[in-house]
């Protein structure tokens, strides 16, 4: 190829005249097999003293001659690239049009870009498919004029404020390609051209898709708040447990609730029923495990109201040995009440299987008393039964009460009775109590008539009392009979129980427990 003069100071003051270079190499090629020729360092300084103002002598304090060196050969590349017709005499323009396998490739020169030859007017990328953001490499070419970069795939935010260094510009393209939304029509900028050098680009506000955004906000939004309302009803009405705790109704479940809980009321989760009452194990969505007692009956408007009254009453219940109620639910089919999971072992199952010693029966007693003061004291309205088939235990064989009723102010009689056959049922052999079938007077004279040793015989005998906790049980003893006999005069009191029980369980905390 014709080499380029090193004197010609409107494209390359030095350059090619040191080295031959031929048309059928790539610029690739040529970047790696090329070297330096000996007189290149001072030509280049020699040009510097001619014309000062060329890029590469301006760059920085220190010359990198070697990537000065890299661009000349890609000027020289370029310029016959972009088909100027006379490289040995200028570089007027770059023209990269209808070349996408070449355009990416010397863009990415940042080097001959920083080195910008000031003879260049004119750049084109146009037509290139290029993707990425706005291609600020051109900029170092302050002294163009004309600048195409449309047909392209570029996209982000146009630099508005870099343009103001084309002082020269009156020509710029970029439309069709991908930018982002921006006020150009405000800006000084765009006064300078007009619209139809942002045709399709995406930087400026298209009218008709302003237009259809506009009906889009206007028409979805009220139909999202609406769909939000109505999600927002539904859950308040449906699943209130997805709401924040604040928000939630209390001890009001749904039926949406307990199917969700016992996975649509499978039958796994069904642990018993009759004709009237399911009882299903669920779990709820803050992973609470539930026992739900559904109702399959048809109650009247005042039952009802009863019926929630009562739910309502019980869920304020709080004590250790109580089966918590958590809440009641409502449906045209059913009602239910939901407690706390429990096991499904309780007392009169205890005894007869597990042979349970006099440390444990009194530790059950203690815990049933406490229960009864705290009822006592905080809800006399709300009578239980106190059965051996009605009191469940715990995991750590903690006693519960779990039957309820609200309603009788003035039961108290009633309860001590109560415990006090509940007293009897936990000491004596099962087979005593039976032969009197309910007969509380008969059984009591009957009791009291028994010296020690004949009083050992009819105490459960699982038990093993020894001499040491005998006293105690004779105790506990007279203790039941004294609840139960309704003919004795003596005065009753729930404090007297409670001193009488506590006495013996304070004894059995020093002895361990078989």
């Amino acid at each position: 190829m014709a080499t380029i003069s090193s004197t010609c100071n409107l494209f390359l003051p030095i350059i090619l005249s040191l080295f031959p270079t031929t048309l059928c190499a790539t610029v690739l090629q040529d970047l790696k097999n090329l070297h330096q020729p000996p007189a290149f360092n001072s030509t280049i300084l020699s040009n510097c003293l001619n014309n000062p103002s060329l890029r590469y002598c301006t760059s920085s304090p220190i010359m990198d001659f070697d990537e000065i060196f890299k661009f000349t050969i890609v000027a020289s590349h370029l310029c016959n690239e972009s088909n100027n017709p006379n490289c040995v005499e200028s570089f007027p323009k770059v023209d990269l049009r209808n070349r996408p396998n070449i355009a990416p490739l010397y863009l990415s020169f940042d080097f001959f870009w920083k080195y910008c030859p000031l003879s260049i007017m004119s750049i084109d990328l146009s037509n290139n498919s290029m993707k990425g953001g706005f291609p600020t490499e051109v900029f170092y070419c302050t002294q163009i004029q004309s600048l195409d970069l449309s047909i392209n795939a570029f996209s982000g935010d146009i630099p508005i404020q870099s343009f103001s260094s084309f002082t020269n510009l009156t020509f710029l393209n970029l439309s069709y390609n991908g930018f982002s939304e921006s006020k150009l029509s405000d800006s000084q900028f765009f006064k300078r051209f007009n619209s139809s050098s942002f045709l399709h680009s995406g930087a400026l506000l298209d009218p008709k898709k302003f237009t259809v955004k506009a009906v889009v906000l206007l028409v979805c939004f009220p139909i999202l708040v609406i769909f939000m309302v109505i999600s927002l009803v539904w859950l308040c009405f449906q699943r209130p447990d997805f709401l924040p705790r604040k928000l939630q109704r209390g001890w009001r479940f749904t039926p949406a609730i307990l199917k969700a809980a016992t996975d649509g009321f499978s039958h796994k989760n069904l642990v018993g029923m009759s004709d009237v009452v399911h009882i299903y194990k669920g779990t709820l969505r803050d992973g609470t495990e539930v026992k739900i007692e559904m109702y399959w009956d048809d109650i009247p408007r005042d039952s009802y109201r009863r019926f929630v009254d009562e739910c309502k009453i019980l869920s304020k219940l709080h004590h250790k040995n109580l089966v918590r109620v958590l809440g009641w639910c409502k449906s045209r089919k059913f009602r239910a009440i939901i407690t706390e999971w429990t096991r499904e072992e309780n007392v009169e199952m205890w005894l007869s299987g597990s042979s349970p010693s006099w440390n444990h029966r009194v530790k059950v007693l203690m815990g049933i008393v406490e229960c009864m003061r705290y009822m006592q004291k905080e809800w006399p309205e709300i009578d239980y039964e106190l059965d051996t088939s009605s009191i469940l235990l715990s995991d750590n064989m903690k006693p519960l009460i779990s039957r309820f009723k609200v309603g009788d102010h003035n039961n108290n009689e009633r309860k001590i009775h109560r415990f006090g056959v509940f007293v009897l049922e936990l000491i004596l052999d099962k087979k005593v109590q039976e032969e009197f079938d309910g007969d509380d007077a008969e059984f009591v004279r009957y009791i009291r008539t028994l010296n020690s040793a004949d009083l050992r015989q009819i105490i459960d005998e699982r038990m093993e009392i020894t001499e040491a906790n005998f006293h105690q049980v004779k105790q506990a003893l007279y203790l039941g009979l004294m609840c139960v006999d309704q003919s004795n005069s003596e005065k009753r009191s729930l404090g007297m129980i409670l001193n009488t029980v506590a006495r013996a369980y304070k004894t059995c905390l020093f002895k361990p427990i078989k």
